[in-house]
């Protein structure tokens, strides 16, 4: 099952971290001083709240605690970074010493506020070369400004998810390589009754789940951030070329009104109410666990997996895409830094325990290891994304002290783009630049 369907809202999370922020200083915390072999009992928050996840957490646990017989670890799950935030301004010991995140975006908040220890003396102390061990994209999402204050645990891609059925149907023989293909069998897949749809090729509108700017922006390479720390939006092509791909795709499938009407209808993002799952869109943007929900939901029709679409003139860079995941950190102000360690380091580079946590809960595993794991449950449909997380081109968004929040702002000016409420692309992209210089700005 995926992480983010469990996120809270983006303007809740920020403002989470943004309250931690104002109760933490920039220090180290609590010195890094206990003995790892004492009798301990450590406090570990996640936010997995499915049965299966819950079990396969427990289940990690458990072997970790059957290695270290002098370590308990009390665990309490879907725990939101709100809660996070409360219970590690209020301090003591309910506050945890070890906490795992969906909100990949928070990483710098996280760093810049002191909030979470820098992991880097630990993985020195413990001879673990990070670079070594971990793909260099979830090195660049779980540290920010050189404080590695997390890591990754376990690993999400984002593909093409599709209907192979309606594919053959419509003759088309192969998932498109190149954002052209990509329009055309969109246009072909699609099939009107009137002024509705009964099957649409994609969902292109940047509400449509997991479609958003930052997925499709992903497959033109972009650069967030100049040399000189600010935004680079305006000075990119990369970002108006995917705006104005979009916005053009849009205008193709039935224009933004039409579309989101039909997107009015869909059912719950989590659910087998899904509208890939009944057949009312053909392809889907979507991560490695699409495929697997779509199966337990009993599909009527063979689902195939690939890569997104690239921009035509960057085809040798096909099986690219986007990336983030899960992190998992230790609380500064915990006086159990040195056995809190010994967890982090067992969950995120623990071979076995990454390849057991990645089978039971259909993710891609956050280890070089890990991932070329032979006991790792590699179906057709889960290696593409095992492929793209693998694949040197690959990237993600780039930590920032202000969270997430820039990318909210890129969200905000897309969703205007595709309305067709932008009158200038390039002066818009400037101003949304602006604003986001201003944010970080305040925010260091």
């Amino acid at each position: 099952m995926p992480r983010t369907g469990r996120l809270t809202t983006a303007a809740t999370t920020l403002a989470a971290i943004s309250l931690l922020a104002t109760a933490c200083t920039g220090g180290a915390g609590a010195a890094a001083d206990d003995d790892p072999k004492a009798d301990v009992t450590l406090t570990f928050w996640h936010g997995w709240s499915a049965p299966g996840e819950v079990k396969a957490i427990e289940e990690n646990i458990a072997r970790f605690e059957k290695a270290h017989p002098n370590i308990k670890v009390k665990v309490t799950g879907n725990m939101t970074d709100d809660k996070i935030n409360q219970a590690l301004r209020a301090g003591g010991d309910k506050a945890p010493d070890v906490v795992s995140s969906f909100t990949t975006d928070s990483v710098g908040k996280f760093c810049n506020s002191g909030a979470f220890a820098d992991l880097n003396p630990f993985l020195a102390k413990s001879g673990v070369d990070k670079t070594k061990v971990f793909p260099k994209t979830l090195l660049e999402y779980t540290q920010f400004k050189g404080n590695q204050c997390t890591l990754p645990l376990l690993n999400d891609a984002y593909g093409l998810v599709y209907n192979k059925t309606a594919f053959a149907a419509a003759g088309i023989t192969e998932p498109p390589k190149t954002w052209s293909q990509f329009v055309a069998d969109a246009q072909t897949l699609t099939k009107t009754s009137g002024d509705t749809y009964e099957q649409l090729g994609v969902m292109p509108t940047f509400h449509g789940y997991e479609t958003t700017p930052m997925r499709l922006a992903a497959q033109w390479s972009p650069t967030y951030f100049g040399a000189d720390g600010k935004s680079n939006l305006a000075k990119d092509p990369a970002f108006a070329k995917m705006l104005t791909a979009q916005k053009d795709l849009v205008a193709k499938l039935g224009g933004y009104e039409k579309l989101e009407r039909f997107r009015a209808g869909f059912g719950d993002e989590w659910s087998a109410e899904h509208p890939f799952h009944k057949g009312l869109v053909a392809m889907q943007v979507d991560g490695e666990w699409r495929a697997a929900m779509a199966k337990e939901a009993g599909v009527g029709f063979e689902i195939g997996t690939a890569p997104l679409p690239v921009p035509d003139d960057q085809v040798d860079d096909y099986g690219k895409g986007y990336v983030s995941g899960t992190v998992m950190g230790i609380a500064s102000a915990s006086h159990r830094q040195n056995a809190a360690w010994e967890l982090v380091k067992y969950m995120t580079t623990d071979t076995e325990a990454l390849v057991a946590f990645a089978n039971a809960i259909h993710n891609v595993p956050s280890t070089l290891a890990a991932l070329d794991s032979p006991a790792l449950q590699v179906t057709p449909e889960f290696k593409t994304f095992l492929d793209i997380a693998r694949h040197p081109k690959s990237n993600t968004t780039p930590a920032q002290a202000d969270g997430g929040t820039y990318q909210l702002t890129l969200q905000d000016f897309a969703y205007k783009t595709e309305k067709g409420d932008v009158a200038d692309l390039p002066t818009g992209l400037a101003e949304t630049d602006r604003q986001i210089d201003t944010d970080i700005a305040k925010a260091q």
